[in-house]
């Protein structure tokens, strides 16, 4: 995933988080990969997602700031191109014909620096193509915290339509869809909620020592459980922001 504070668990991730490239599956159709085509995967982790991108043939990059994630990637699938890389700040030469992010841009709060980017490392006419938590996104897990924990920082990025088509035209990409939609997402297990805090929501809680994380945790997941617990699982409020752009093409000379 992309610089954080958060603690990534690459096997925790792996073993009970599938569900993040699961539904990734319907934005790789959107992608549309083509044999021969380079496509950068910025924020990879362990690299699910590009290894299916590469199965269409064409040769893929994977991006991610997370050292472990990068590790377990390089683990997963020996033969692919995974880089440690800071994805406010790289470039890629030769340029690529698509950009492509799942579930990784809502960490990375400076999104002017990502487009930029991605704007740099796409030829003339390539796309970019990403989904990311939008304006509303897991709701009611953040007021639950903050009415346990008071005051925290709010580590993401979930921007409106508006907001990110904005931020997208600026870089200079022509916005060719945008859509805001809601994805409740199960998480499945008695100890789900407690597992999802530990997993995503340590940048909520930096700074606390182990034993109040704890205990923030554990009143969270029982604030919620009325609501949001059901058949040996819990439903979290997630809402999603599909978007794909175009760098557009050079003019004739």
């Amino acid at each position: 995933m992309p610089k954080t504070k958060n603690t990534w668990d690459p096997a925790r991730y792996q073993a009970r988080h599938s569900y993040v490239w699961g539904h990734g599956a319907s934005l790789l159709d959107l992608l549309n990969p083509q044999p021969g085509e380079r496509i950068l995967d910025i924020g990879c982790g362990p690299g699910q997602l590009t290894h299916q991108i590469s199965e269409s043939g064409a040769i893929v990059i994977g991006i991610d700031s997370s050292p472990d994630m990068i590790g377990d990637a390089r683990q997963n699938f020996p033969k692919l191109d995974f880089r440690l890389v800071d994805a406010t700040r790289f470039e890629i030469a030769p340029q690529v014909d698509a950009v492509f992010s799942n579930a990784a841009l809502h960490w990375i709060k400076n999104a002017s620096a990502v487009a930029a980017c991605s704007y740099g490392a796409l030829k003339p006419g390539g796309r970019f193509i990403a989904e990311l938590g939008g304006k509303g996104n897991i709701a009611s897990v953040e007021q639950a915290v903050s009415e346990v924990a008071g005051s925290v920082s709010d580590p993401w990025y979930f921007p409106t339509v508006g907001e990110y088509s904005t931020v997208l035209e600026h870089a200079g990409f022509e916005v060719n869809q945008a859509l805001l939609f809601d994805r409740p997402t199960r998480v499945e297990g008695e100890d789900g909620m407690d597992d999802w805090l530990l997993m995503f929501g340590s940048a909520l809680l930096a700074g606390m020592d182990e034993a109040r994380q704890r205990d923030i945790r554990r009143a969270v997941t029982e604030r919620l459980r009325p609501t949001h617990y059901r058949d040996g699982g819990w439903t979290i409020d997630y809402r999603r922001l599909r978007v794909v752009a175009i760098k557009p093409a050079a003019p004739p000379p």
